[in-house]
């Protein structure tokens, strides 16, 4: 008889989700310390590991920590540090044309070296290009919503959520299948922004007009060896899978020749990277140091979130492709989108939805169905600033740059909910 999980057993990973939450908001100087949030993650995740243990549920705890949280970590590590050996440089006329071909690069390469790797690459020489104007709040708004969230649809290596359903079987090349989404929503975005910018570009001090104009360096890119690396990452994760690589079949460790891949760039980005480079960067492993202690309290404390969505599956009254979009928003929006996601895609696997829904299976699940999860978890992690990881590394580097943020719920009621809910609920409509 197989063992139901009981409801309680969800508490520590509704308590790790709410530390995330509510700690940097809270006490902020105390969350700040990556070994506090290793400590969180420690108390609430080994009662967790040894509550499955007890039960029977060892495999499970095995395959969670080993076949999809160090893939994890291992790629998020990989673009974060191959991309912090690309500086980007100069000091350009800051007119609205400009700005919004920054961000839409932006939206291209967050999908092919990640979210945080391209939001990384590409703030500072924003936020430098703008320096001699008054009004910038807003092209930080629009980089988080652009840059660092709906720009990454495309591809696994785009968002995490996206890496987590790739692991679960979704092809690498299925998410193209995303691309009139991901351009319908990166492209509104951006029109909104350049009107937006226009606007305010027409209220800016003809002094600061007249500084911008004067005050110009050439953009330069230091590092592009790096960019090899990333295309080397890209290829890891696109081809050293069973799809392609008989020998992978034989044992799921095999599978771990494709992070080996990936750690390879890493050393080679390392070796051929300039420390030069990096120190304009102001590269430090922090960030990722937080990524991993706080992914390993929420790896160790979904597992009994996921066995009991695919238990009570038929309960919980989520069934349509529009009830899986907004449900997995609107938890991508306040918790974490990468847990989310997964959780919402073991919602949908304990339903059997595939007599329900023509077409072909992705990943186990109807296509459609694994189209709402996606869109979703990565577009609706811009809804606040903890939605998704570059959020608040955004945030802290415009801050850092004396550019004044609004606070966590000013972000929401000044701009994601009057501008990035109605063009989600516009994708809803036009696409499921």
């Amino acid at each position: 008889m197989e063992l139901m999980i009981p409801w309680w057993s969800l508490i520590p990973f509704i308590l790790m989700l709410a530390m995330i939450a509510a700690a940097p908001l809270a006490f902020p100087h105390w969350w700040e310390r990556n070994r506090n949030k290793l400590i969180v993650s420690l108390i609430l995740g080994i009662p967790t590991a040894i509550y499955l243990i007890a039960v029977g549920l060892t495999d499970s705890l095995i395959h969670q920590m080993v076949f999809d949280y160090l893939p994890f970590i291992i790629l998020l590590g990989s673009l974060f540090a191959i991309t912090g050996g690309i500086h980007v440089g100069g000091d350009i006329e800051a007119k609205p044309g400009i700005n919004t071909l920054f961000l839409g690069i932006g939206a291209v390469l967050a999908s092919f070296m990640g979210t945080t790797g391209a939001a990384m690459l590409l703030i500072r020489p924003v936020i430098k290009t703008n320096s001699q104007r008054k009004y910038r709040v807003h092209t930080i708004l629009f980089f988080i919503a652009i840059v660092a969230n709906a720009g990454g649809l495309l591809t696994p290596l785009g968002d995490p959520p996206l890496f987590l359903l790739y692991l679960r079987g979704a092809p690498f090349d299925w998410f193209f299948h995303l691309t009139p989404e991901w351009a319908f929503v990166n492209g509104i975005l951006l029109l909104l922004f350049f009107i937006v910018d226009s606007y305010y570009y027409r209220k800016e001090p003809e002094t600061n007009i007249v500084l911008d104009k004067t005050k110009q360096e050439p953009i330069t890119i230091k590092g592009n060896i790096n960019f090899l690396f990333l295309l080397g990452v890209i290829l890891s994760v696109a081809f050293l899978n069973e799809q392609y690589i008989e020998v992978m079949k034989s044992s799921p460790y095999m599978g771990f020749i494709r992070e080996l891949g990936m750690l390879s760039m890493v050393a080679l980005s390392l070796i051929f990277t300039k420390k030069s480079i990096r120190q304009a960067n102001s590269f430090t492993w922090g960030p990722i140091v937080e990524v991993a202690y706080l992914f390993l309290g929420i790896f160790i404390t979904m597992v009994p979130a996921l066995i009991f969505l695919t238990q009570n599956a038929d309960s919980i009254g989520i069934e349509t492709p529009a009830q899986f979009y907004y449900a997995t928003g609107s938890l991508s929006a306040f918790l974490d989108n990468a847990p989310t996601a997964l959780s919402f895609y073991n919602l949908a696997l304990g339903l059997d939805l595939g007599s329900v829904y023509d077409g072909a299976l992705v990943a186990g699940i109807p296509e459609i169905i694994l189209t709402a999860i996606s869109l979703s978890s990565v577009f609706f992690g811009a809804m606040t600033y903890i939605g998704n990881g570059p959020n608040f590394m955004v945030k802290a580097i415009a801050e850092e740059n004396n550019i004044k943020m609004p606070s966590f719920f000013g972000y929401m009621f000044r701009f994601s909910l009057i501008v990035l809910l109605p063009v989600y609920i516009l994708t809803q409509i036009i696409f499921l």
